[in-house]
């Protein structure tokens, strides 16, 4: 501290050039969303589908554009405008196939070979009625590319695998360029690409918005109790500080930034301010004792630095148990708040310091002095938890009865159009496929013959049309496709297109003819459904967004049916694709999170145990934060939240947090008592010394967390309302029930 004495100037102005250069990185952040991140890292399904995916692709490389007409699509006007753009979509950059009810035919097989009908006859209106009927008495393409009622109809883009954020821009720019050049207005986009623009949208008004609300928050409540502005500035400079160098890091670091990325503001900023009060409190109070500043800062960082220390590697240890989830966002979120964490406790440490000691005591020390006001209160505090010690243990006990039956009842039930932005355009588009197509999610089922069979035999076809019935029996499953299409389309067109010819040949014979026309004229099509060598082929569907636990089921029965109802030495079916595989994460959440938290307390009790030197100290300084994470999942549970992969965050942030006002109390108390205060004097001088800064930086957590409520993302407004409400549990717990198991165990 002699050295800080000494450089204070210097030391000031590394952390400003330091800030001006993480100012000027901001710029290089970058921002990403990618539904692999959410894969469970290592799972033998991810390690299949990634296979899978190296022969057949991806199955979210598309994009659906559904034009809606109110009336009917069956207008000619309408019908022309929608095929010129149905024309344009084969030209846009990145694409590799591209669909519609106007490019497509019906093959009919005649003498002279096979022929195209159009599907619908764009030229003559006066076939638009049978077109129309021939359409939904086939119900091969409703539900897929037009709606059950006529008023809309899609083009289906096939787009290049992994297109990245810049490709995703450039692509959704020609899409828009040719519906308006079309002169179409009433459109819905579904598929990764408008995904990706819309989430890295919606990350980069979040990290603005949270910013600069929690800063003018932070900034309000340093006004209201300081009333200085010398020390709000120097308050509200250093968090500031931490901040910018903390993102300026994560630029340098080249980390992409995430849905989860709004939190960081909101987390620095509390959490800076946290270490920052703390410190100024105490700075403060030695002031007001006319002790000089050298003395007052040295007796500030020796009483009050260790266990802000002790409480930013508690955080830092909350946050870090995240990186044990399967996860990939979430271990990122973990490791970076980690990180964050420690680099506002050394600004504050260095920077704060160095500031105070800069400034003329005159400026710091405010001629009301409030803490009078705060000791009266937080003494009748002290006074209620000596004369109702049983009523605040019973209530406690009642409370963790109450919590425990509430996380018995959370449930994983997540739906995916949750985690859109609320009243957005992606949410309505979304909700459009859910209520008049088949969904988004898609679902793919692995084919692979055995026993040198191949996909193209005729028993394996049966095999496959036995699953196919299986998969469209199921009301939440639809656009069921695979090499079995192919060949129900040419039995169909052998028999003047009749919609009860749709299904496969009944002898092998025709069976043969079907299989040499199909390698003529559809080889393409049949390179999308089986691989080179014939032995793996696929089945692909889309599935309604009906909650994980619901799809779960749904596998499960698929699941069931395959074992019980297939031929298994013929051919081998594995339910795989994206979807399926976001729908494991309900798995690994539950399981990540017991482990990352169980790591979690037993690093923090080592903690404890070296800081107090006693395991009773130990017990009762973990049960108030035992408490605020059960009631935390008991929210989830009696407001019927699904726990998912965001959500989960919440007990990181809670343990991380909560634990910190218990380590102030307890090491306060401690040295009381190590300076000769008996028990009740202790306690009382624990009330008074720091029952202020903990209300205070509850207070500002409180509302810190509050700010996500104007979030336009479901799941953080979620997070907010849960931390904020769990936050204020956790101080009411250490300033009720801590004094209480303090006097029970702990001998005089």
């Amino acid at each position: 501290m002699q050295k800080l004495i000494k450089f204070k100037k210097l030391t000031v102005a590394i952390f400003i050039l330091l800030a001006t250069a993480s100012a000027f990185l901001l710029s290089n952040l970058k921002f990403t969303f990618d539904f692999d991140q959410f894969f469970p890292i290592g799972d033998p399904d991810l390690l299949f589908y990634q296979e899978f995916m190296e022969e057949f692709g991806t199955d979210d490389n598309f994009l659906l554009i559904a034009v809606e007409n109110k009336e009917t699509v069956f207008k000619k006007d309408f019908l022309e405008r929608f095929h010129q753009f149905s024309l344009d979509a084969e030209k846009f950059s990145y694409t590799k196939n591209s669909t519609s009810l106007t490019t497509l035919f019906y093959p009919l097989k005649t003498s002279f070979g096979y022929t195209k009908i159009p599907i619908i006859h764009l030229k003559d209106s006066t076939r638009y009625s049978t077109d129309w009927k021939k359409i939904q008495s086939d119900s091969i393409f409703t539900n897929s590319l037009i709606d059950t009622k006529g008023t809309s109809l899609v083009v289906a883009i096939e787009t290049e695998d992994n297109l990245d954020y810049d490709n995703c821009l450039l692509f959704l720019k020609e899409v828009r360029k040719s519906l308006k050049k079309n002169h179409i207005n009433e459109y819905h986009l579904l598929g990764r690409a408008y995904f990706y623009e819309a989430f890295v949208a919606m990350q980069k008004r979040e990290l603005l918005v949270t910013s600069a609300l929690s800063a003018f928050l932070v900034l309000l409540v340093l006004l209201i109790i300081y009333r200085k502005i010398a020390v709000v500035a120097l308050a509200f400079s250093s968090i500031v500080m931490a901040l910018l160098l903390f993102l300026g890091l994560l630029s340098i670091l080249g980390k992409e930034l995430n849905t989860l990325s709004s939190f960081y503001p909101i987390l620095l900023l509390i959490v800076g301010s946290a270490d920052v009060i703390h410190i100024m409190d105490s700075y403060l109070e030695k002031l007001q004792l006319n002790i000089d500043k050298n003395t007052a800062i040295i007796s500030t960082i020796k009483e009050v630095g260790l266990t802000t220390l002790l409480t930013s590697v508690t955080t830092a240890i909350g946050f870090l148990s995240l990186v044990t989830s399967k996860l990939m966002p979430i271990k990122d979120f973990g490791l970076n708040s980690a990180i964050g964490v420690m680099v506002a406790y050394i600004t504050v440490i260095f920077f704060t310091s160095a500031l105070l000691l800069l400034i003329n005591k005159k400026h710091l020390l405010s001629k009301n002095n409030s803490t009078e006001k705060w000791g009266f209160y937080l003494q009748k505090i002290n006074v209620l938890t000596r004369k109702k010690p049983r009523l605040i243990l019973y209530s406690t006990i009642l409370f963790g009865i109450i919590c425990l039956w509430g996380v018995s009842i959370i449930n994983t039930n997540y739906e995916f159009k949750a985690s859109f932005p609320k009243n957005s355009k992606l949410a309505n588009d979304f909700s459009f496929y859910q209520e008049n197509y088949s969904g988004f999610r898609p679902l793919e089922v692995a084919i692979i013959a055995k026993n040198n069979n191949k996909i193209t035999d005729f028993k394996v076809l049966k095999e496959i049309d036995k699953m196919e019935a299986k998969l469209i029996a199921s009301k939440d499953i639809g656009e069921v496709t695979s090499i079995n299409t192919l060949f129900k389309g040419i039995h169909k067109a052998h028999n003047l297109n009749k919609k009860e010819f749709f299904s496969l040949p009944k002898d092998y014979k025709t069976y043969e003819s079907y299989k040499k026309d199909i390698k003529k004229v559809a080889r393409k099509q049949l390179q999308k459904f089986v691989n080179k060598n014939e032995t793996k082929g696929r089945i692909s569907a889309k599935v309604l967004d009906i909650g994980t636990d619901s799809l779960i089921k749904v596998y499960s029965n698929l699941n069931n049916f395959i074992a019980t109802k297939t031929d298994t030495s013929l051919v081998k079916f594995r339910l795989t694709g994206k979807g399926m595989l976001l729908d494991k994460n309900s798995i690994y959440i539950r399981n990540s999170l017991l482990q990352g938290l169980g790591i979690g307390l037993l690093l923090v009790g080592i903690i404890m145990v070296l800081l107090f030197k006693d395991i009773k100290l130990l017990l009762i300084s973990l049960i108030p934060n035992i408490l605020p994470l059960l009631f935390a999942g008991a929210l989830l549970g009696f407001l019927e939240i699904p726990l998912e992969a965001t959500i989960s965050i919440i007990f990181a942030i809670v343990f991380g947090i909560a634990v910190d006002d218990t380590i102030h109390f307890l090491g306060r108390y401690k040295l009381c008592r190590h300076n000769g205060l008996n028990k009740e004097e202790a306690i009382e001088k624990t009330f008074k010394e720091t029952g202020r800064a903990l209300i205070i930086t509850t207070v500002l957590l409180f509302f810190g967390f509050m700010v996500l409520i104007f979030s336009v993302h479901l799941p953080s407004v979620t997070i907010g309302l849960l931390l904020s409400a769990t936050l204020l549990t956790a101080l009411i717990l250490d300033l009720l029930l801590l004094p209480v198991l303090i006097r029970k165990w702990i001998k005089n």
